[in-house]
């Protein structure tokens, strides 16, 4: 199969925006996972820093910027499907920070890539609107500034640092749209009136978390789709069922000493399967 090219990922990324149908882009954490979900017949990958961060042992947000661009350079190699990064705040507080950040991650592979507008400070988690804004526009500026539609998402983080205010969030969304956001992610939402208010209030494809556990919305493909969600991500879910269930497995280990876990591991015949070749 001929390889395609970055500017035919970021088309067809694009395009899959632009359908009534909402898409589900899961988010895999390393090579190994991006290639299972590519055989599986998923459209598109994102990326998951807090997945990338649990893998070294680390909290999310403290992995930096050259150990997540290595991260989303080896998914992004790994799949001929277009990627997504998870560029967290843009890994610093400056727009030129920012800017730099989306090049090099166009640089990496990716097509697309999220900014938050989350300071990684718990004294003063939310970046003031302004500056919050110019850190969009620089990074809008950079990604029509390359030779392909880099699909630029702006997450508006209330909702994850406590602050439950649906109309700023909205406000928030809508000067990110203005100031050249082609996406728009609202991470934490819970209720369906929230997600549904967001969408009415902005003419961007609207991202939606799904998979955030207890206390996190329950709602199907169908219904998201029905609702005018255009996108669906499920951040680290993915990851920490994983990891749940190899905890789960050390802990018979430990506590009882037995082996019934390994009757429910997928068999290595299945996973090389999925690798082919490479």
């Amino acid at each position: 199969m001929t390889q395609r090219t970055q500017k035919e990922k970021s088309d067809e990324f694009r395009s899959l925006h632009e359908r009534t149908r909402a898409f589900i882009i899961p988010n895999p954490w390393d090579a190994g996972t991006a290639r299972m979900l590519t055989h599986m017949g998923f459209e598109a990958l994102a990326t998951t820093s807090a997945g990338n961060a649990f893998t070294l042992g680390r909290k999310d947000g403290t992995v930096g910027r050259e150990r997540t661009l290595a991260n989303v350079a080896a998914i992004a190699s790994a799949t001929e499907l277009p990627v997504s990064g998870d560029l967290e705040n843009g890994f610093g507080d400056s727009p030129e920070t920012v800017a730099e950040t989306i090049r090099m991650a166009a640089e990496a592979g990716l097509v697309g890539g999220s900014i938050e507008d989350a300071t990684g400070r718990a004294e003063d988690p939310i970046y003031p609107l302004e500056l919050a804004i110019e850190r969009i526009e620089a990074a809008a500026a950079a990604a029509r500034s390359l030779p392909f539609r880099f699909t630029l998402t702006a997450r508006a983080e209330n909702y994850l640092y406590g602050r439950a205010d649906l109309k700023d969030t909205i406000h928030r969304l809508r000067t990110y749209q203005e100031a050249g956001a082609d996406v728009l992610y609202a991470p934490g939402l819970t209720l369906k009136e929230e997600i549904a208010a967001v969408i009415r209030s902005v003419d961007r494809p609207v991202n939606v978390l799904m998979g955030l556990g207890a206390g996190g919305p329950a709602l199907s493909l169908e219904e998201l789709s029905e609702m005018g969600v255009r996108r669906i991500s499920v951040g680290s879910a993915l990851c920490r069922v994983a990891l749940g269930a190899f905890l789960s497995a050390a802990k018979e280990l430990k506590e009882r000493g037995t082996f019934g876990f390994a009757k429910r591991a997928t068999s290595t015949q299945k996973i090389v399967e999925m690798f082919g070749s490479g």
